[in-house]
Parts: C-alpha cells; structure tokens; sequence
C-alpha cells in the first residue's frame, strides 16, 4: 500500500486519515519479526518431538508461545529439555511463565 493510494481509500470510506498506512507499517514489522524469528529457537536436537505432538516443531512460533512452550516442557519434558529452556529463554522468564497457568 501506498500513501496516495490510503488516502483515497481512506477518503471515499471516510475512514480516518492514516488508518490504512499504519495497517501497512504494522504488516511489515510482522514481516520482518518472521524473518528474524526462523532463526530464533532452542536448540531443537535437544527437544524431543512427542513433547509437541500436536504440532509441527518447525511451525511454533518460539517468542509468541513461550508460556505454553515452558509449561508443556515443564510438565512433560526431562531434565536435559528443561535445561534448554532454561537456557534459552532464561531463568527469570521461565519462572514467571511457571506462574502463568494457560
């Protein structure tokens, strides 16, 4: 989307002026957290893959789902993975997400 392109959208829809260029800027800022995400994970030969039966590992978003990450590591997980969590996401946000209940 292009500035002139969001105002008169925005002006035939009386839509506020600005609305369609901040959806813009906050698309590519998601855009650029997933590229930088593929490589933000835990050591993952050190997971087991039945701790996420549900899903596939290469599919978890790391950074969004460390709550449930941690609990379900923290619930099903052996020391050697509980050990990589706390060394990935480190002590202070494992405790606090140890706290959170999903």
């Amino acid at each position: 989307m292009n500035t002139p392109l969001a105002m008169r959208i925005e002006e035939a829809l009386k839509i506020e002026e600005g609305y369609f260029m901040t959806l813009q800027i906050f698309y590519e800022i998601r855009e650029g957290r997933q590229k930088q995400d593929k490589n933000y994970h835990p050591d993952l030969a050190k997971l087991r893959s039945v701790l996420f039966w549900d899903t596939k590992m290469e599919k978890i978003d790391w950074r969004q789902q460390r709550v449930a990450v941690i609990n379900r590591v923290f619930e099903r997980g052996n020391s050697a993975e509980k050990d990589e969590i706390l060394r990935f996401y480190g002590s202070a946000a494992v405790e606090l997400a140890l706290r959170v209940k999903i």
